[in-house]
């Protein structure tokens, strides 16, 4: 029997739409033009599946603690860059541009200069916030969000740092909420309790990772202008402009695949992040046994192969 001409045309147009458009992105580094100066990126490795970009913590904390997961560049480009104010990029001293915003728009100025159709967001900490805010803004551009060590509701994160200096012991937490009130502090006692704050809840393998060792020196060198501005000046008290944050909502609201990653001692809580999980509609949770903050850094292996077979439930 002869097909008929239009029901091949069909078939053919139904086939087309429903393939991807091929990545074309090239291994290149460089750096972009953006409000405000210019961000450095780096995209590494090819292939036709659907790009990741990620999006650092902080904010102002650089990118190089994320340099485990150009492991993820099997079969599709990985880009990381960092935003503006830190790492290879310029310098930001301009507070109107220290908004939510004015990062959303950072990042899909890159994803533009990209050319890039869809891609897969990363994001650590503060870049979970910024990833679900560009997904507000831009949801045709997403195919799925990983968020690791999520911070998405600050009042929440403010009473779990809370309960987490609590449990400390007198020591350790009566410098640091001295510090927090802005009370006079012992310097040697501050600087004692931080590292030991760090140590149980952010970085707990040591010694720390040549990724983690470069991130902190550039984090230094640049005075994290930015993160004081917009967070504060410790992570266990939020008090820049990024106070009262909530986006539950978007939460509420995302239509795509979204994993959810957190560490055992984490400052981003297993409770709350489960509690996240459980308004996201179409979303998974992994809790890393033993990790802190600095997941990669802490359960690197781990935390690859939990991406990893996301990214290939995605596939299927």
């Amino acid at each position: 029997m002869k097909i008929p001409t239009i029901l091949i045309l069909g078939i053919i147009l139904i086939q087309c739409f429903g393939c991807k458009k091929p990545n074309s992105l090239k291994p290149e580094e460089g750096f972009l033009e953006v409000n405000g100066g210019k961000i450095w990126y780096e995209v590494i490795g090819s292939g036709n599946k659907t790009p990741i970009i990620t999006l650092h913590g902080g904010p102002g904390y650089p990118s190089y603690y994320l340099n485990p997961l150009k492991y993820l560049a099997k079969d599709r480009s990985v880009i990381l860059f960092d935003q503006l104010g830190c790492g290879r990029s310029d310098n930001l001293t301009d507070t109107t541009l220290m908004t939510i915003e004015a990062f959303v728009e950072q990042t899909q100025r890159l994803i533009e200069h990209l050319k890039l159709d869809e891609v897969i967001i990363y994001g650590h900490s503060w870049g979970t916030m910024l990833g679900t805010e560009y997904y507000k803004k831009y949801p045709e551009n997403i195919e799925a969000l990983i968020l690791g060590s999520p911070c998405n509701d600050l009042n929440m994160w403010q009473d779990d740092s809370d309960k987490l200096l609590a449990q400390l012991p007198d020591s350790i937490r009566v410098p640091l909420v001295n510090h927090k009130n802005n009370s006079i502090p012992d310097t040697t006692a501050f600087n004692k309790a931080i590292d030991y704050f760090y140590h149980e809840f952010y970085t707990r393998k040591t010694p720390y990772s040549k990724d983690i060792i470069k991130a902190d020196s550039s984090w230094i060198a640049k005075e994290s202008t930015v993160y004081d501005y917009m967070w504060g000046r410790e992570e266990y008290s939020v008090n820049g402009t990024l106070n009262g944050y909530d986006g539950k909502e978007i939460l509420k609201n995302i239509d795509v695949p979204v994993l959810y990653i957190t560490g055992e001692y984490d400052t981003a809580t297993p409770s709350t992040v489960k509690k996240y999980h459980e308004i996201t509609p179409d979303s998974r949770l992994k809790i890393i046994e033993g990790a802190g903050h600095q997941t990669l850094n802490d359960k690197e292996e781990v935390e690859l192969k939990t991406i990893d077979s996301f990214l290939d439930e995605l596939d299927k």
